[in-house]
């Protein structure tokens, strides 16, 4: 299992970015959150199977129609089992 923290910037917030997270990352299997944060970007926390989570991570990169990705800056986390779902947090 990996973990990894992912601060997505962009027109990220306002456009449906974090449903869109949780959907793919559910469709997935992945546990996590992702969250708006103050100064415009979306961070999230994911975990899951490796190639699953670079899948994720892939489609995260294109967003829902109304946004648009500028940059990601992916970090490795240590994974969390207490995760079973994968959230928004607000």
């Amino acid at each position: 299992m990996m973990a990894l923290r992912v601060y997505v910037s962009g027109m990220v917030q306002g456009v449906g970015y974090r449903a869109f997270t949780k959907r793919k990352a559910q469709s997935y299997g992945l546990t996590g959150w992702v969250k708006n944060l103050s100064d415009g970007r979306v961070e999230v926390f994911v975990q899951g199977d490796s190639d699953v989570v670079w899948s994720f991570l892939r489609e995260l990169l294109d967003g829902p129609p109304a946004g648009r990705v500028d940059s990601m800056e992916v970090f490795k986390e240590v994974p969390r089992y207490e995760e079973r779902d994968f959230t928004v947090k607000y």
